[in-house]
């Protein structure tokens, strides 16, 4: 899959998903997926720190 085709399948889910939920409910979802896109990236660097150091705890 291209970028292009990335984004808009992305689009495309986050398209089904407002179609059937309140605005309140399509809040909430937002702020949970950004909390978990942050966690993610937050774990990633973790571990790519932890890689460099060889003393880092896991």
């Amino acid at each position: 899959m291209n970028a292009c085709e990335l984004t808009a399948s992305v689009t495309a889910i986050a398209n089904i998903i407002a179609c059937r939920l309140e605005e309140d409910e399509i809040a909430l979802v937002a702020a949970i997926l950004v909390q978990l896109g942050d966690t993610l990236a937050t774990i990633g660097a973790q571990k790519a720190v932890c890689q460099a150091e060889p003393m880092c705890s896991k």
